[in-house]
């Protein structure tokens, strides 16, 4: 069972619609002790960076994803989801992440439209199982302010340009995050869902 999680935020019925259309049995939970009977880890996200940190800590979901990911279960973040793994976000004052990754969350530069609305590209730069079955060069929605750096640059499995280049997909080993929204981006975000949800 894919859990979805429930921690107040985010559009998370799409997601849990997109897993059941490609047939996998998907779940939003709202109890971190449901965690305990998933196979996979969702983390979706349409919020400010600090206020879904504060409702990580309070629902008793940090431990429980700390727990999940060090049991081997594949791990995914999804827009802020993404950006929510690492150390620190400075949206709205500095805020500390989950530091599953090391890096930073920054605004985009002075002069960029923000926020980047719309379909956007990634250039792999690295092959993963995430994106097994998508070229490089493929269009994905995006909504969001901030960008992650990753301090690690193995980390960065994909980049995206919104007048710099930036990391839109991140991870390793099982622990993924994507920065646009897959359950939008038809056909290539369903490939990404579909790869994620096969993976042991």
């Amino acid at each position: 069972m894919i859990a979805i999680i429930d921690y107040g935020m985010g559009n998370l019925r799409s997601v849990e619609k997109a897993f059941q259309f490609l047939g996998f049995a998907a779940q939003i939970i709202d109890d971190p002790a449901r965690a305990t009977e998933a196979s996979h880890l969702v983390l979706p996200g349409d919020a400010a960076f600090g206020d879904a940190m504060r409702n990580l800590h309070s629902g008793g979901w940090v431990k429980c994803i700390e727990q999940g990911i060090r049991s081997g279960k594949p791990f995914l973040g999804i827009c802020v989801g993404l950006q929510l793994m690492f150390e620190e976000s400075e949206e709205m004052g500095t805020h500390k992440g989950l530091g599953l990754l090391p890096g930073k969350c920054t605004r985009f530069p002075v002069g960029e439209r923000v926020p980047q609305i719309g379909w956007n590209q990634i250039d792999i730069q690295r092959e993963t199982p995430l994106l097994e079955g998508v070229p490089t060069g493929s269009f994905f929605y995006f909504v969001h302010s901030y960008y992650v750096t990753t301090e690690n640059r193995d980390e960065c499995i994909a980049t995206t340009d919104y007048g710099l280049d930036y990391t839109s997909v991140a991870g390793r080993d099982g622990l993924y995050g994507v920065q646009f929204h897959p359950e939008k981006s038809q056909d290539r975000g369903l490939q990404i869902l579909k790869n994620f949800a096969q993976m042991s």
